[in-house]
């Protein structure tokens, strides 16, 4: 079967504020099937050059319309954070393979925050129990030892920190400081423990991912410890 001249491709606006496309008929239709589109997305018509909501589309609107004939209001206005757009949390390198609807769904659970330059977000000693992903900026680990700042590690987007303190609520063990100005979610001990008990299905996903990244953390510290203590070996034979 051809495919639909190019004045028929349709570009779609994400939530996550960029543009996919061209798409033809068929795959918009499977998309918005998929919950990928809903229906006040914005979606550009090539052959009427022009932005759309997905609603509006006479193409489209049956599959928006509830039995009262009413078109329907796309979940995503109701259930996301005012001001916030779920698609931002792909940016989190565990949330990458969640669905558009698992990620709205999990914004239920959690808050973000601005953190303006130079400003430490949390304390070293201090008892927590949230745990941070960043979706843009750059924040710095850091423990300082009377005047002297040692950097521990630096985090940028797509990056979490602050983990251990969601599971066991113990002591910061540095202080985390902002580089530049950034944009962090907050997942707090009491709104994990919701997240498991109200929707296990994220749950498991979500501390999967998160399990598999110490993991590699790990694997990539001891590493260093060996290559440092071989050094120093080889160092003391010389």
């Amino acid at each position: 079967m051809p495919a639909e001249p190019a004045s028929h491709a349709f570009f779609i606006w994400g939530i996550d504020h960029a543009t996919y496309g061209p798409v033809e008929l068929p795959t918009l239709v499977e998309w918005v099937k998929d919950e990928r589109v809903l229906a006040d997305t914005w979606v550009f018509v090539q052959r009427d050059a022009a932005w759309r909501r997905a609603a509006g589309l006479p193409e489209l609107q049956m599959f928006f319309r509830s039995k009262s004939g009413v078109v329907a209001v796309a979940r995503s206005a109701e259930t996301a954070p005012v001001g916030f757009k779920p698609g931002a949390l792909r940016r989190v390198k565990i949330l990458a393979a969640f669905s558009d609807a698992q990620l709205e769904h999990l914004a239920q659970f959690i808050e973000t925050q601005r953190v303006p330059q130079w400003s430490v977000i949390v304390r070293q000693g201090d008892h927590g129990d949230t745990m941070f992903l960043i979706l843009d900026g750059e924040l710095r680990a850091r423990m300082m030892v009377g005047e002297k700042e040692t950097i521990l590690a630096t985090f940028g987007p797509g990056e979490f920190f602050g983990d251990i303190s969601l599971f066991d609520h113990g002591p910061r063990s540095a202080d985390v400081v902002a580089n530049a100005d950034s944009t962090v979610v907050k997942i707090s001990a009491v709104a994990f423990e919701k997240l498991s008990r109200d929707a296990p299905e994220l749950a498991a996903p979500f501390l999967t991912a998160t399990v598999k990244t110490l993991a590699a953390r790990i694997r990539a510290d001891n590493k260093r410890l060996r290559d440092s203590v071989s050094f120093a070996a080889a160092s003391a034979r010389l």
